[in-house]
């Protein structure tokens, strides 16, 4: 089929990657986003985040005219929402970004188009939004295409993924499905799973859901062995010997935009059927605090030992290794709250920024020579090329030399 154009409404991680690798498909893509630096940025052929590849897949794509951005949509064959969808206070999901981008492309919708929704939502978001479409053009009643159709990719890997995984899309019918399925052929190679819509918005939330589970099992694990004595790395290790048994690492809590988010949709919508994910969600919040306690109980220990302040090196903020990211990220919390009790020994280190708005950042190498307690929280490559120092307190908790934290 052939696209005059295709408009995406929201231009962050998953957006502006996406919107690049339809474009260099040959197919024309305006990127609609409300912040006028990211519009400029874009229109310049650069990027406004860290991505492997997408800068010169982007600078290509906007030389060659086939990727432009603007602050509101414009007519087009297909609209995909791609917007945040962050939770409020209570940990009620927040769709609020969702409902403003699809009023926003109401007005410019014409018979025949295709609507879908990629952001991260509860169930029943996409029939919500059909209502609310309807009701916005009810002469377009069950005359457009609309379905969800969620994105499953890891930071750092984003272009290979978004081309070669899998997709699940959910049309509101088999039409809607179809056409969907239609418009993900011409830049996804992995299979395109057919279902509908509410059922591909609980595959999401259950794909990140059970990764917080199996997470929060190894934290779990981990402050077992902490009151154990007992390596926890060497332990999983050998568990995993197991032909049957495959329980993941442990580290400093959850973060990022899916696993430490996703999974509040369900216990928010379903408080009394999702017992084990809430547990879950409490127990990796729960060992991000139980992470900065460790710290600054070394820290007072060392003061009584050493009748000084140790000079303290929080090693990494990104939600996870080798990537700039810092969303919901525990290491970037437990930074914060060691900051509480000390700033002027304490170094923070982060290697993929260069600068942060609030964290003066401190150098790797430099910090890892000057410390006296070190905590790593974040297994980023750069600091697997440090060599174990016996005399210095090590608080491993991201197994960066899977040593014992004791």
């Amino acid at each position: 089929m052939n696209y005059n154009q295709i408009c995406f409404i929201g231009l962050g991680y998953i957006g502006l990657p996406t919107a690049a690798i339809v474009a260099s498909k040959g197919i024309k893509v305006l990127g609609v986003d409300i912040n006028e630096k990211v519009v400029s940025t874009i229109n310049n052929g650069n990027i406004h985040f860290e991505e492997p590849g997408l800068a010169k897949l982007v600078n290509s794509s906007v030389k060659q005219k086939r990727l432009r951005v603007a602050n509101k949509p414009e007519p087009s064959d297909v609209y995909l929402i791609v917007v945040p969808t962050p939770f409020k206070d209570n940990h009620e999901p927040d769709i609020s970004f969702v409902k403003a981008a699809t009023k926003a492309v109401a007005p410019y919708l014409k018979a025949e188009d295709l609507f879908i929704i990629e952001s991260t939502s509860p169930v029943g978001t996409t029939d919500r939004m059909t209502s609310l479409l309807y009701l916005e053009r009810p002469d377009l009643k069950e005359k457009i295409y609309i379905a969800y159709c969620p994105e499953r990719v890891l930071p750092g890997n984003i272009l290979y993924e978004l081309e070669y995984n899998d997709r699940v899309i959910g049309g509101i019918d088999e039409k809607s499905s179809e056409k969907a399925r239609e418009f993900y052929s011409t830049f996804v190679s992995g299979e395109l799973h057919i279902t509908n819509a509410r059922t591909a918005e609980m595959c999401k939330l259950t794909e990140n859901s059970s990764r917080d589970v199996q997470i929060a099992f190894a934290n779990e694990l981990s402050l077992i062995c902490d009151k154990a004595k007992i390596n926890v790395w060497e332990l999983i290790e050998l568990a995993n010997k197991h032909p049957r048994v495959n329980i993941l690492q442990p580290g400093c809590g959850v973060g990022g935009h899916c696993i430490a988010v996703d999974p509040y949709f369900l216990t928010a919508d379903f408080p009394m059927e999702s017992q084990i994910i809430s547990k879950a969600r409490e127990l990796n919040n729960y060992k991000s605090f139980w992470c900065a306690e460790k710290i600054r109980n070394a820290m007072l220990d060392f003061q009584v030992k050493h009748g000084k302040k140790p000079k303290v090196a929080i090693m990494g903020l990104a939600f996870k290794p080798n990537i700039d990211d810092l969303r919901e990220s525990p290491a970037k919390y437990i930074a914060q709250k060691v900051m509480q009790s000390e700033q002027n020994t304490l170094m923070i280190i982060e290697p993929n920024l260069k600068e942060h708005s609030v964290f003066r950042l401190t150098e790797y190498r430099k910090a890892y020579e000057k410390a006296d307690i070190v905590a790593f929280l974040v297994a980023h490559d750069e600091f697997k090329s440090l060599e174990f120092r016996q005399d210095k307190t090590i608080l491993d908790f991201a197994g960066v030399f899977k040593q014992n934290i004791n």
